[in-house]
């Protein structure tokens, strides 16, 4: 991240790659996510701006309009992030695993070191282009298999929200973006900048990426019970040791019955939430406060230093010291944020990204 004072006020530029048969909401995610992006003295941290494969003009949606891109293909050139929403034109990219020439030509002007970032079938392009090899990454679950048949080399997990491998990340489609942008953006600036943007555009605050997708039955029937009023009640009291039971009797339901109620609805376990609420606490707990270690573990509902030290190694691979020490020293992203690798390996950072695939890719 920038350091020196110059650089502090240089907005981060993500530029969105418009192509034929974009979904115009997919489209318009970045521009919101980032675009509410400020910091404390309400500067926007990120420029927002969107190009076509082909010089300025309209570009086709999937919808009964088109849409005008002012922006040619040299505005990817000049990105800090280059974002692919989705298309259902996408032609031998999804059908053969293969760059047009056009795309290929646009993608050249990205410069090595750029971050990428796809939202939902995004990802072909970007799988196409060599990017993933190697990698975890994800897409819309009805694509998933496909993907994988198409693009054997990656790591794809049908069942998650987004992925973050660093300098590439992936999604799930539509509101999955939106978890993914949003998730970006609090790596960059921490929690409280991610959260008023998500207050803005009205969406939670945060969503784990490893969250499941699809859920058979999001919604409960409505002649059933929920288990909403329990929840609220346990966000109230995460600081307390809290029991299955005790849960369970808010809702005025037997511990089995609530149990599979809960995972209906939150797609998880009772506890397993309320370990994802405790560590969301500790993060933001350790990003705004000055509280000790111990006090922290005490406020989130872990009880000690070492039991949450524990949990936030497995769900974020840092440890709080580690995880407080990089946003309280977080700026603008005008150089790779500090949970990405300082210096990717040159393969990835040398080569422009029409050029990453070194080996044939496999067809259908």
């Amino acid at each position: 991240m920038g350091t020196g004072t110059v650089r502090a006020h240089r907005r981060h530029r993500v530029v969105v790659l418009a192509m034929d048969g974009l979904l115009p909401f997919e489209l318009g995610i970045p521009q919101r996510i980032f675009g509410r992006a400020r910091d404390a003295g309400g500067r926007r941290l990120y420029e927002v701006v969107t190009c076509s494969v082909r010089p300025p003009g309209p570009v086709r949606t999937d919808a009964d309009f088109a849409l005008l891109v002012e922006n040619g293909p040299e505005a990817l050139a000049t990105a800090d992030t280059l974002v692919v929403p989705a298309s259902y034109e996408l032609g031998p990219v999804y059908e053969e695993g293969r760059l047009t020439d056009e795309l290929a030509a646009a993608l050249a002007h990205v410069r090595p070191g750029t971050r990428l970032m796809a939202i939902c079938t995004g990802g072909y392009v970007l799988a196409a282009a060599g990017c993933l090899d190697g990698r975890p990454a994800t897409t819309h679950w009805a694509h998933a298999e496909h993907f994988q048949r198409l693009f054997p080399r990656i790591k794809v997990d049908p069942d998650v929200l987004f992925v973050d491998d660093d300098d590439v990340l992936t999604s799930a489609g539509v509101a999955a973006g939106i978890d993914l942008c949003l998730h970006v953006v609090r790596r960059d600036h921490g929690a409280a900048v991610a959260n008023e943007v998500a207050r803005h555009t009205v969406v939670p605050p945060h969503r784990d990426g490893g969250q499941a997708q699809y859920i058979q039955r999001p919604v409960p029937e409505p002649q059933l019970a929920t288990t909403a009023a329990a929840r609220a009640w346990a966000l109230e009291r995460l600081h307390e040791p809290i029991q299955l039971r005790d849960m369970a009797e808010q809702e005025s339901m037997s511990v089995r019955t609530f149990t599979r109620r809960f995972r209906e609805e939150a797609g998880v376990s009772p506890g397993q939430w309320l370990t994802q609420q405790r560590v969301q606490r500790a993060r933001q707990l350790l990003e705004s406060s000055d509280l000790s270690i111990d006090q922290v573990a005490r406020d989130a509902g872990f009880g000690t230093a070492q039991s949450m030290r524990q949990h936030l190694q497995a769900a974020l691979g840092v440890t709080p010291t580690a995880y407080r020490r990089t946003f309280r020293s977080a700026g603008p992203p005008t150089e790779p944020p500090a949970n990405r690798a300082a210096e990717p390996p040159a393969d990835r950072a040398t080569r422009p990204i029409t050029d990453r695939a070194t080996q044939p890719v496999a067809t259908r």
